[in-house]
């Protein structure tokens, strides 16, 4: 069954096509990495699913519900993690995560539960009343999680979840993340430039360029297509999104990413 349709979803900003009528479905419990250059509509496509962004064409359905018409439904449904840090730092994380509880509407008498829950899944009890900005970089993503699913949604969107994380974090990230698509069914829709954290966890993936899907499918069979013994998801990038070694993105997107680095750091 299909958490997550796309038919023709579309945005421009004035005469530029950001996103150029994108269809493609994602099945329930999917592990799905949305990968391409800087300025391919990643980030765009993603902004329209969680209704941060209206479309100009076309439209989307998340967990049944569609982002124009029902955009208070989706966001009940999903959860987000922002490339940005969403954490305050200054409150524990205790205090975090009963924050979130409230801003997502989980009832009172299940809060301290959910909240419970949360931090001993994501490895965090210990830390529960330490303030954030004591974190290391993977436990604040690992806290961000906990944040996103405490009303355990049916799709859980994550930009760039791994930014910034030594190798150690990042496997121990997706080691929750996992864990909530076994325990919980939970759809895992994600934006990465990291190939070989795609092809390692992804079920499937799509190659975006110039605001298109140029390809899509299975890690493996997206390495077979390119006829090459040995060949690497990174080949499929830079074959299908024809991605330069000196593209880098503008300004403005390279101080975004590169202070989530440090943050996270």
């Amino acid at each position: 069954m299909a958490t997550l349709e796309l038919d023709s979803l579309t945005r421009r900003f004035g005469p530029q096509t950001v996103v150029n009528a994108i269809t493609l479905r994602v099945e329930s419990a999917e592990v799905f990495a949305l990968v391409g250059p800087n300025g391919a509509g990643k980030s765009t496509t993603l902004k329209m699913l969680t209704t941060l962004l209206p479309p100009t064409a076309g439209t989307a359905r998340v967990a049944g519900h569609d982002i124009v018409r029902h955009p208070a439904d989706v966001r009940r449904a999903i959860g987000y993690v922002p490339q940005l840090l969403s954490a305050d730092g200054v409150l524990t994380g205790q205090a975090n995560l009963s924050l979130f509880a409230k801003l997502y509407g989980v009832p009172r008498a299940e809060r301290q539960a959910r909240i419970d829950e949360a931090l001993m899944f994501m490895g965090l009890k210990d830390a529960a009343d330490r303030p954030v900005h004591q974190y290391s970089g993977g436990m604040i993503r690992r806290l961000e999680i906990a944040q996103a699913t405490l009303h355990r949604p049916r799709v859980l969107f994550l930009d760039e979840p791994t930014v910034g994380l030594d190798p150690l974090a990042r496997d121990a990230v997706w080691e929750r993340l996992t864990g909530l698509r076994d325990d919980w069914g939970t759809t895992i829709f994600f934006t990465t430039h990291l190939m070989d954290e795609a092809d390692a966890l992804c079920t499937r993936v799509a190659v975006m360029h110039q605001g298109q899907v140029a390809a899509l499918g299975s890690p493996a069979d997206l390495k077979a297509s390119l006829g090459i013994h040995g060949a690497t998801l990174d080949d499929v990038f830079t074959h299908y999104a024809r991605a330069k070694s000196d593209a880098g993105g503008n300004y403005h997107e390279i101080s975004r990413a590169r202070s989530a680095a440090q943050r996270l750091g």
